[in-house]
């Protein structure tokens, strides 16, 4: 099916195409991986009949464009803007970023859909230290966030964002995270099911009220606790 919901017809050879590239990124590693993750993601961001969306990436995740391509900012031009209700809006770099203070986390990355990506890391800034070096005003309730691709946005809560497991992230599994899974900076909302956890991150903005994000406009769940949201009971990691 397509985006807006029509059909559209699919030869067997690019069925057959998409299955071989599938089983190459199971087979993948390293160097190969990155280009091949990259490569499925701009397939799946082209792809009329969906079925790119079925396809194994890097380490088992699944790939998912709600834009027409995948954007793409190098590290030495990439900017984090943070502002709204704050003491002291500021923009970051790449750099700037990674001088913070690092947390690594490793958990199970479970999406809405069902697939789950056990024990992955994901290493950034924690949200809570951004949020304390630009001084949130006492009339802040909640943040959205905006996203370079143009399209995507998503929302936490001032008390959610606050928790230990949320990262502005810019590694996963210990490298830089690529353009394919939302590099150069993403979200990373451990407890919560993935789409929370918005690729492409450009802004933070801190708000007086929740913002629904993206999904949430098509009747997904604002608060996506893992196992307690959505309908679905799936077993959070902790």
């Amino acid at each position: 099916m397509g985006k807006d919901g029509s059909g559209a017809p699919v030869g067997r050879r690019v069925v057959l195409g998409m299955l071989g590239l599938g089983a190459a990124g199971v087979a993948a590693g390293g160097y190969l991986q990155n280009g091949l993750d990259n490569l499925l993601a701009s397939v799946t961001a082209k792809d009329p009949t969906g079925l790119s969306g079925l396809l194994p990436g890097g380490q088992g995740f699944r790939f998912y464009s709600v834009a027409d391509s995948i954007p793409h900012r190098s590290a030495a031009d990439y900017r984090l803007t943070v502002d709204g209700l704050v003491d002291r809006p500021t923009t970051y770099t790449l750099e700037r970023l990674q001088a913070m203070p690092r947390t690594r986390l490793v958990r199970d990355v479970q999406c809405v859909t069902g697939w789950r990506v056990p024990h992955y890391a994901f290493t950034g800034v924690r949200l809570a230290d951004l949020l304390a070096a630009v001084g949130v005003r006492p009339e802040a309730k909640a943040l959205r966030f905006t996203c370079f691709d143009g399209v995507y946005s998503e929302s936490l809560t001032l008390d959610q964002a606050g928790r230990p497991d949320m990262l502005v992230a810019y590694e996963m599994d210990d490298k830089p995270v690529t353009a394919a899974h939302g590099g150069p900076v993403r979200l990373y909302a451990a407890p919560m099911y993935f789409y929370k956890s918005a690729k492409w991150l450009s802004g933070i903005t801190l708000t007086d009220r929740v913002q629904p994000g993206y999904w949430e406009h098509y009747g997904y769940d604002v608060d996506a606790w893992v196992g307690r949201s959505n309908g679905r009971t799936d077993v959070p990691t902790s």
